[in-house]
């Protein structure tokens, strides 16, 4: 008896060591919405993805000093909810999870599955916080006033306040319901103090009886006539929140003569019954040697190269006209389910001796980029001697120097890069 106790006391030791991890966790989204003023609270839509190849958990900080309330988990793949509970920093440890705090308090999510090697497992938690630091009354004012460690995070106010003040570069829209909403991505690796001020709109007046019709050719007229005259401003110009967007693409360049660079882009598909990916190779680019897995498996999926007449002949709509140079790489998936979605991972090699070549002794880099997060990884051996636009610079585990840049804007960044060998 006592040899049998020794022994599955040893196994579970042994399992319990087995499922050990260090968290990691990537493409972090928060959106804040703060309650009524004085009630001091704000609910929380986290979505995030835990990247620790094997781990069944994921742990959720409970920010200190903030009275929570949670409204449930979903597992973003399959739309549906998983099992949570509240957990002390001792409790999360003995779950698996090496890096917990031991005085943190943590919402403990059971993945729907264990996260794949390479892959990711994504999730939504749904809370509300209580914090009269971070959410407060200041005269005629609400103020949210909270650090930020997360890069991309977006604050609606209620209804029925108008934006008076942001400490950081916003983007700023008006929600389907009337409300305001601020949108910021932090473009370095520290949290910044992020400060939102909002003062209540004052009462709109009642409707008034309809206003006579001035004699032709008055004033009214006039101002009509202005109005049907085209206009120059984008009067019907929309965008999208580009802190909500989650695409993120990373170029490994190769040795500057061969003009290729390695990349990966990662990308989430949300609509009902899409079955593919379609990447539409930028002219005067080749690419080769494509690839794609689904993150939340690590399944690797079927992928297709196809031009010119090809592309017809398959029926596959690239939303532009097909020419015989045209080329496209197709990303075949099971159709996205009902309240579900896939989170991408493409590779290929391109080749693109107009942007990426060898100028005597320097690397020349110039491409602009459209997604709102996108990596530069210098090759081996190369130091940089210019960056146009803006990024945070790193070195590699290996040494290679890496450029980070955040576009927080719509429209493309025209980046240019050089570099000369060490």
């Amino acid at each position: 008896m006592r040899s049998m106790a020794l022994l599955v006391l040893g196994l579970s030791a042994a399992d319990a060591q087995a499922q050990a991890f260090r968290q990691t966790q990537t493409d972090d989204y928060t959106r804040y919405e703060l309650q009524a003023p004085g009630s001091h609270a704000f609910r929380i839509r986290y979505d995030v993805s835990a990247t620790a190849a094997g781990a069944r958990f994921y742990f959720n900080a409970i920010r200190a000093g903030a009275e929570e309330e949670v409204h449930g988990v979903t597992d973003l793949m399959s739309g549906t909810p998983l099992q949570w509970n509240v957990v002390t920093g001792e409790e999360a440890r003995r779950a698996g999870m090496e890096n917990a705090a031991a005085q943190s308090r943590y919402i403990q999510v059971t993945l729907a599955r264990p996260v794949p090697a390479g892959g990711q497992a994504r999730v939504r938690i749904d809370k509300t916080y209580r914090d009269t630091a971070s959410y407060r009354e200041e005269g005629d004012r609400i103020v949210f006033d909270r650090s930020l460690g997360i890069d991309r995070n977006s604050v609606v106010l209620p209804a029925g306040y108008e934006l008076t003040a942001v400490s950081f570069p916003s983007q700023v829209a008006e929600e389907a319901d009337g409300r305001i909403r601020v949108s910021f991505m932090n473009p370095g690796p520290a949290a910044v103090p992020y400060r939102v001020e909002a003062r209540r709109l004052p009462p709109r007046p009642a409707a008034s009886a309809a206003t006579p019709a001035a004699p032709r050719g008055g004033p009214a007229n006039a101002s009509a006539a202005a109005v049907a005259a085209p206009a120059g401003a984008r009067v019907d110009y929309r965008f999208t929140e580009r802190a909500f967007e989650d695409r993120d693409i990373t170029y490994f360049l190769n040795q500057p003569e061969t003009n290729s660079f390695r990349l990966y882009h990662d990308y989430t598909e949300t609509r009902p019954g899409i079955d593919r990916y379609v990447n539409v190779v930028r002219g005067g680019s080749r690419a080769s040697n494509p690839s794609a897995m689904l993150l939340d498996t690590g399944e690797k999926l079927r992928v297709e190269t196809l031009r010119g007449a090809a592309i017809t002949q398959r029926g596959v709509d690239i939303g532009q006209a097909v020419t015989p140079e045209t080329e496209i790489v197709v990303i075949w998936f099971t159709p996205v389910a009902q309240n579900a979605s896939v989170r991408l991972r493409i590779e290929e090699t391109y080749t693109d001796a107009g942007r990426y070549l060898l100028n005597g002794d320097e690397l020349i880099w110039d491409r602009s980029f459209g997604r709102p997060r996108n990596t530069v990884i210098l090759p081996a051996g190369w130091y940089l001697t210019a960056n146009a636009v803006p990024a945070v610079i790193t070195s590699t585990s290996e040494g290679s120097i890496r450029l980070r840049y955040v576009n927080d804007r719509p429209g493309e960044i025209p980046v240019f890069i050089k570099a000369k060998r060490r």
